[in-house]
């Protein structure tokens, strides 16, 4: 099959996608943007690797389990959001896979057969994939959120691309929850930075995203970054050709964004 591509996405506030009234509304254009997701694939993918901004730990981690439980980690939503189910297949075999590929490279990984998937996992991969036939792998950030490290661990599972494995970076562009309902031009400005960054090789993007802090509205945009740094092992996992932008949207008056590695 045709190499996929590595992607970064926005995975929602929470479990709005799955609400009513004006939650729904103001991520409706995220949503949209997700359950099309496919045309924007070479073809359907034989298994998903996502990484989520919702999972930290002190050695690269990825979910072995064969039917992992949801985490229900979001607070203060209607009650039957926490009663959403995905119940897509796990596979210890892509988990153990992922975790060699990585252990080639010198740096340490694990599989974690006990560990669920959080909502940075399933609330996307039910809007994007809702047959949920597809076999997921969830993988963690490592807790130093060092973004150079994370671009090397997205090169060392790149070829995963090859094997039908779509790999999707789960976080937001922009994630500086005291603003997101009011107008926040640093999310504008951290944008059009970001395409910027993201046009060029591998390690030109690497050495940008490692000064992602210093860009215009970066640390407005992220107070604290994990839901940055899924961005760079989409990244990492790609080649040498340019980043492209997949999508830009808003939720009420802020910028959201997208994008894609080939």
């Amino acid at each position: 099959m045709p190499r996929l591509p590595s992607i970064y996405i926005p995975h929602g506030g929470g479990p709005s996608f799955f609400m009513t009234g004006d939650r729904k509304a103001s991520f409706q254009a995220t949503e949209d943007f997700l359950r099309n997701i496919q045309d924007h694939l070479p073809a359907k993918p034989k298994a998903i690797l996502i990484i989520t901004a919702h999972w930290e730990t002190r050695i690269p981690s990825f979910t072995g389990g064969l039917n992992p439980e949801l985490i229900y980690d979001y607070y203060g939503f209607p009650p039957e959001t926490y009663t959403l189910k995905y119940a897509a297949p796990g596979l210890p075999a892509l988990a153990k896979r992922a975790a060699d590929l990585i252990q080639q490279t010198g740096l340490p990984a694990l599989v974690d057969d006990d560990y669920g998937w959080d909502h940075g996992v399933f609330i996307p991969l039910k809007v994007m994939f809702p047959a949920a036939e597809i076999p997921v792998v969830a993988m963690s950030l490592h807790e130093s959120l060092n973004p150079e490290l994370h671009s090397q661990l997205g090169r060392a599972l790149s070829p995963l691309r090859d094997e039908g494995v779509l790999i999707v970076g789960s976080g937001m562009s922009y994630h500086n929850l005291r603003n997101f309902a009011d107008y926040a031009a640093e999310s504008y400005e951290f944008h059009d930075w970001t395409d910027q960054a993201l046009a060029g090789s591998w390690d030109e993007r690497c050495s940008r995203l490692s000064g992602w802090q210093m860009a215009p509205g970066g640390r407005a945009s992220h107070p604290r970054e994990e839901h940055l740094l899924p961005l760079m092992v989409a990244s990492g996992a790609g080649s040498d050709l340019p980043g492209r932008s997949l999508w830009r949207g808003a939720v009420g008056s802020t910028c959201l964004g997208a994008w894609a590695f080939d």
